[in-house]
């Protein structure tokens, strides 16, 4: 929700028309946190958890954050699923209570706190039973290159953030054929079009499995149709969330063939 301008001087009249121009050939927000590109808030709320605070409560405590959204994976019965980050973190939100009406003000950016109870699943923490409230904010995180950390015990410093990966190679999955595929439908190729995309990576010394999460990015998006699109071999630069299940799953949102 953005902020609103003050419209009674006529002075600001002029500028207000050329201000709502722009943010509506950007896709932004009016508002008082970072802008797109900029930098976050640091300063929290009254009674809302440093990123610090939030990753030293344990599992079933009850968390309060504030963020910008990054991502939104899913709405389903007025529950919504998204990826938000703040300067420090980031955050995986799991069927937080949403109206649709709400979940389409989820734009990307926008900044909101969310008051849940922290849970942990095969690895993935995360926020469930949650609600949502709009603050005046907006920012889009960089994606943090993390090619150099696949392998370490330091990678899951920066899980569910938004991350990069550069320079990967495509290896070969096996489908229930026998056949050696560049991806597969579901882990293990049991599924169809429109179903998860699993496809194996290596950075020259190690292979790892990446998805393209359907409820995320799914069929006839950009990256699902690229993924569908690799030939093993193939060089690429990815981007994604650090999502994890028993260990680094990146959910991957956008995909180049060098």
């Amino acid at each position: 929700m953005a902020k609103q301008l003050n419209r009674k001087n006529a002075l600001f009249a002029m500028f207000t028309f050329v201000l709502a121009l722009v943010l509506a050939a950007c896709g932004g927000n009016a508002a008082s946190g970072g802008a797109a590109g900029g930098a976050p808030d640091t300063e929290k709320g009254e009674g809302v958890m440093t990123y610090a605070d939030y990753s030293a409560a344990k599992v079933d405590d009850q968390v309060v954050i504030e963020a910008y959204v990054q991502g939104k994976q899913s709405w389903w019965e007025n529950q919504a699923t998204i990826y938000a980050q703040d300067a420090d973190g980031a955050y995986f939100i799991y069927n937080a209570q949403c109206s649709e009406e709400d979940y389409a003000k989820l734009v990307d950016g926008q900044k909101i706190k969310v008051t849940g109870y922290k849970a942990e699943w095969s690895g993935e923490i995360e926020i469930a039973e949650g609600t949502i409230e709009f603050e005046d904010g907006n920012w889009i995180a960089p994606a943090t290159d993390v090619t150099a950390l696949l392998g370490t015990d330091e990678l899951i410093a920066h899980q569910n953030e938004k991350v990069a990966f550069a320079g990967l190679t495509i290896e070969p999955s096996t489908d229930p054929n026998g056949k050696e595929v560049a991806y597969l439908y579901n882990w293990d190729g049991s599924g169809s079009d429109g179903d998860d995309l699993y496809f194996n990576v290596s950075d020259g010394k190690a292979t790892y499995s990446f998805t393209v999460e359907s409820y995320l990015t799914g069929a006839g998006t950009d990256v699902y149709e690229a993924v569908k699109g690799l030939k093993v071999g193939d060089t690429v630069d990815m981007e994604g969330f650090l999502y994890w299940y028993e260990g680094a799953n990146p959910h991957i949102t956008s995909v180049t063939v060098k």
